[in-house]
């Protein structure tokens, strides 16, 4: 049988500025910017990579339900 939980979470005021700090956007953009050249990434380097762009993704989610949910702003 399945269920269905909903969670509420109570999300900050600030949510639209919320977004990765300038230096860990900057590493993931020179970590993607390598890539598309062609240079090779380490295995360290690849995860990273993958971890920074699903948390800006994540951010971008959040940032976009705050701005369709009525009275979150």
């Amino acid at each position: 049988m399945s269920r269905s939980v909903t969670i509420e979470v109570q999300l900050p005021d600030d949510m639209p500025r919320l977004q990765l700090p300038e230096g860990v956007q900057r590493r993931l953009q020179e970590l993607l910017d390598r890539q598309d050249q062609g240079a090779p990434l380490s295995e360290f380097e690849r995860s990273e990579a993958e971890g920074l762009v699903n948390l800006a993704e994540t951010l971008t989610l959040l940032r976009m339900r705050s701005e369709r949910t009525p009275g979150s702003n």
